[in-house]
This record gives C-alpha cells, sequence and structure tokens, in this order.
C-alpha cells in the first residue's frame, strides 16, 4: 500500500515535471555553441552544436551595438523599432533558454497585443512612460478574464506570463526605450490582429464575422489591411 507521504511526493513531482514541461529543456552539457551552417544536415530543437574543442571566448561575446537602435527592425506603423539579441546573433546563447529584446518607442508606438506562445517576459524601461498589461486566461465560474496594467516609468519593471496576451503603450511625451529578456531562446510571437484579418490564406469571414460579431463588410476591411508582423 502506498504511504500518504510517497504519494505526495509522487504528485509533486508530476508537478514540477508538467511545470518545467512549459520551458526550454535545460543543457544537458555545459555549453552548446550554435552552428552558423543553416544546411546542417542534422536537425534538433534548436540549433546544431559546435565542437566543443573549437569554442573560443567570442562564441559568447556579443560585440557592441545593443545599445542603440541602429540596425533594428523600424516598424513605422506603430512607431516602433525592434532589435532581437537571439541564438542566430549570439550563437552561445544556445540551449541557454535566454532571448534579449530591444524596444524603442517613438511618441504614442505600441507593440499591438500579442503573447509568447514559449516564454515569459520581464521588461525593463530605461527611459520614457509606458501603459502595458496582460490579460488572464481560463476564468473560473463564469467570470471575465482578468486585466492586470500599469503604467511604468524609468527604472520600472514588469512581467507577462507566458502565453498571456498583453501590450506595451508610450503614452509619455518623449520616446521610450524598454529592454525585455526571456526564459526561451525562440520565445514566439503571435499578434492578434495579425493573426485573425492577415493569415494566408484568410480565415473564412463567415467565421471572423460570428467569432467577433462584426458585419462582413467590416471584416472585409480589417482583411484588406496591412499588419504589421509584431
Amino acid at each position: 500500500m502506498v504511504s500518504l507521504e510517497m504519494a505526495s511526493i509522487v504528485i509533486l513531482l508530476g508537478l514540477l515535471a508538467s511545470f518545467t514541461s512549459a520551458y526550454d529543456n535545460n543543457p544537458m552539457q555545459d555549453f552548446c555553441v550554435a552552428v552558423a551552417d543553416p544546411q546542417a544536415a542534422v536537425f534538433v530543437n534548436g540549433k546544431v552544436c559546435k565542437n566543443p574543442k573549437l569554442v573560443e571566448a567570442n562564441d559568447f561575446y556579443m560585440a557592441s551595438g545593443f545599445n542603440t537602435p541602429a540596425g533594428g527592425t523600424n516598424i513605422s506603423s506603430v512607431g516602433l523599432i525592434t532589435k532581437l539579441l537571439d541564438v542566430n546573433q549570439f550563437p552561445g546563447l544556445n540551449t541557454m533558454g535566454l532571448s534579449i529584446a530591444r524596444m524603442d518607442f517613438a511618441r504614442n508606438g505600441l507593440i499591438p497585443p500579442h503573447t509568447h506562445s514559449r516564454g515569459s517576459e520581464v521588461v525593463f524601461v530605461m527611459e520614457g512612460t509606458l501603459y502595458v498589461g496582460f490579460v488572464t486566461s481560463n476564468p473560473l465560474n463564469g467570470e471575465k478574464n482578468k486585466f492586470f496594467t500599469k503604467i511604468l516609468n524609468s527604472g520600472d519593471s514588469f512581467i507577462f506570463p507566458v502565453g498571456l496576451v498583453h501590450f506595451l503603450y508610450n503614452v509619455g511625451r518623449t520616446n521610450a526605450v524598454v529592454f525585455a529578456a526571456f526564459n526561451s531562446q525562440n520565445p514566439g510571437h503571435v499578434t492578434l490582429a495579425n493573426s485573425a484579418f492577415g493569415s494566408a490564406p484568410p480565415i473564412s469571414q463567415d467565421i471572423l464575422t460570428k467569432a467577433f460579431r462584426l458585419d462582413q463588410k467590416l471584416i472585409n476591411y480589417l482583411q484588406s489591411q496591412t499588419w504589421p508582423l509584431i
């Protein structure tokens, strides 16, 4: 007969296993510097590892450049420049479960509601004032999803839990600079508007009119727009 203590241990181990499975796998060696060759014959959940005997200090070093928005992706339609530092730019990050982003907001700049399916995100405001928030999932007893929101100023931080819809909006009178860190080397990025109205091929208008309770003319207009890939 299984003791209560043993049963508790089994349950705890099961909970820990289910929690950790939501994040990148732990590395099974000290490091796994990514091989740059995109034609590598072996496919793994991440990048192919460089021979440890050939690894050097530069594999764990990133040259200066993350201190400015220069070279980032300019998404003028929402007033944003993003610069991602992941395994593709920094091979030493492979299997470490980390990636970093720099976000430069123009006045009224916005990162629209989106989710990261494979990682939680913590943001740190270097300059400016931002309005941020996220919405919970799976409401109980018929309750609505809860909305957590905050105004962030220089020096403030905020966490967006994995998989939850969230946004960042520059409400200050100046530009804003934000740094973000993810506990995944590939957290994923799903923008709600782009996914619903900008997919290829498009989602059936019958489905969208019923799902969003909008008339077909408005759905047609929304699908005709160019949605930013962010």
